[in-house]
């Protein structure tokens, strides 16, 4: 999901790699030091061995699952390591950034305001925070709070506003009047992290405390989930967690920690795999917990909203056996195989995590892993799904190996395509230097151009970029590490100075123009 770049101290990609053959070795061996007391149910017989055979073929370091059926835990288990560098086994108590996941936390604790009257899904975001301003007016005093949680406010992702930034909550909050709307509020979907951030914040302000705090009082104290915790500056100091990794060129390296509290509401949660079971029973139960189901996390009328269909996915599934696909409150919602499920998946900073429930049928999946948007968590699910509902197994490996190669040779096909209007033969209209400086735009924030060697580089926030002349004064913007790639034109003012530098961060809206900053004065 993001594109950072790479530190010093990052594994060498060949030691990485004789690390992950080793973990692959003794992956499907390795003891359950809390959970090994659980028998292995007969349908799920053999499972184990399909994970550590998906997990080599997809180079996946680490992964915990867990699994839940007519109210119980039936299974739980640790794969591979957690650290490769160290050969630190997973455990099902090993905690992993589970990103969008969070979203489903933030839906509740919506639900939980409500349920107490003290806040109503339908009534305008205004009615609760005062100083929203959004760059649309409409959008600004109609949105709500069904649409922050059901992405329909208008808005596209704009995530870059996000991304390894240093902007605190509150800042990010302050700067979405200073984005552009790529459709009318309610008109279709459209992912927004952002706008599931402030409904974490508008929790908060309700609450009179922060979100985090109110999650932890409302969700995670009463279901007893002592493990789980909001930022990775608290995860890297539990005895039990998992390092992140990516994919580069091919090769497992290590993914740098970096702190997405800012994100909080929409992908900020760390959790283990016994945790998360503990949620996903509290789902399925219609928000009761407890060993007699006699305490009430949420009202089970307000959790059925959360879970009922709120917008349209216009998507059209690929595969038969999916349904169409809608959004609910923090979850998405379609059918497998004819069975309602109600998921929702998640990646952030080198992690990846999916959470599946089939309420009808008491079913529920946690994966969690530790390979940046890696295309495991699916077939698993749906394997064990399978499994569960006594049918026959689909090979989604199979397809996930056909949709690689189809993506793969889509890329090799629009390669010569790519820069086929680049004009041959011509220099920017200024010395690269006349370039050098600092360009803002209120809500993305501050991109700063140096020159090293006589190249010039760009910093935003705490990733760093190369830019390589393309035309005129047309640059390419291209990540040292994760092969991220923009166009950017520079633009002059009528005096022929460089004014400003336009960079096509948000697909959906015109190219995010930011202004060149005065130069400070030389010191006398």
């Amino acid at each position: 999901m993001t594109d950072l770049n790479r530190p010093e101290t990052l594994l060498k990609s060949r030691r990485a790699a004789s690390l992950l053959a080793l973990a692959f070795i003794l992956i499907s061996v390795w003891p359950l030091p809390a959970q090994d007391t659980l028998s292995i149910p007969q349908a799920l017989e053999g499972f184990d061995g399909f994970v550590a055979s998906s997990m080599a073929e997809l180079k996946v370091p680490g992964l915990a699952v867990a699994v839940v059926k007519d109210g119980r835990l039936i299974y739980a288990r640790g794969f591979g390591w957690r650290d490769l560098e160290k050969k630190l086994p997973v455990t099902p108590h090993t905690l992993f950034g589970i990103g969008s996941c969070s979203k489903a936390f933030t839906a509740t604790t919506m639900g939980i305001l409500v349920d107490e009257d003290r806040l109503d899904w339908d009534k305008p975001v205004r009615t609760y925070l005062p100083d929203f301003v959004l760059a649309d007016p409409v959008a600004s005093e109609r949105l709500t709070p069904r649409d922050l949680i059901s992405h329909r406010s208008g808005l596209p992702r704009h995530d870059n506003v996000w991304i390894r930034t240093a902007f605190t909550c509150q800042e990010l909050y302050d700067r979405l009047r200073f984005l552009e709307f790529s459709r009318d509020i309610r008109q279709v979907y459209q992912y927004n992290n952002l706008m599931v951030m402030t409904a974490g914040y508008l929790v908060g302000r309700i609450a009179g405390t922060s979100w985090e705090d109110f999650a932890k009082a409302r969700i995670l104290d009463p279901l007893g989930m002592t493990e789980t915790d909001f930022s990775t500056d608290d995860s890297r100091k539990a005895d039990d967690f998992s390092r992140s990794y990516t994919l580069v060129k091919g090769q497992v390296e290590e993914f740098p920690f970096y702190n997405a509290d800012a994100l909080g509401p929409a992908g900020s949660i760390n959790s283990s795999a016994l945790d998360m079971s503990r949620w996903v029973l509290a789902n399925l139960n219609k928000g009761r917990y407890g060993e007699a189901l006699d305490k009430s996390l949420i009202s089970e009328k307000t959790l059925a909203q959360i879970h009922a269909p709120q917008t349209v996915v216009p998507d059209m599934p690929r595969y038969a056996e999916l349904f169409y696909a809608s959004y609910g409150m923090g979850w998405r919602i379609t059918a497998y195989r004819g069975h309602p499920l109600v998921s929702h998946g998640g990646a952030i900073m080198g992690y990846s995590a999916q959470v599946s429930l089939l309420p009808r049928d008491g079913i529920g999946v946690v994966l969690l892993n530790n390979l940046e948007d890696t295309a495991l968590n699916g077939p698993l699910a749906y394997n064990i799904l399978d499994r569960l509902l006594g049918l026959e197994p689909v090979d989604w490996m199979k397809r996930v190996r056909e949709d690689a190669a189809r993506s793969s040779a889509e890329a090799e096909k629009a390669k010569p395509e790519r820069d086929k209007d680049r004009k041959p033969g011509t220099t920017p209209s200024h010395p690269l230097a006349d370039y050098v400086g600092a360009y803002e735009h209120p809500a993305y924030g501050t991109v700063t151009v140096s020159m090293t060697d006589g190249a010039l580089r760009a910093a935003y926030h705490q990733r760093s970029f190369v830019l390589d002349h393309f035309h005129y004064d047309v640059f390419k913007m291209r990540s040292d590490w994760m092969g991220v790639e923009h166009r950017i034109a520079f633009t002059l003012d009528d005096q022929g100075d460089v004014a400003a530098m336009e960079i096509p961060f948000e697909p959906s809206v015109k190219d995010i123009v930011f202004a060149r900053k005065p130069a400070p004065p030389a010191n006398r």
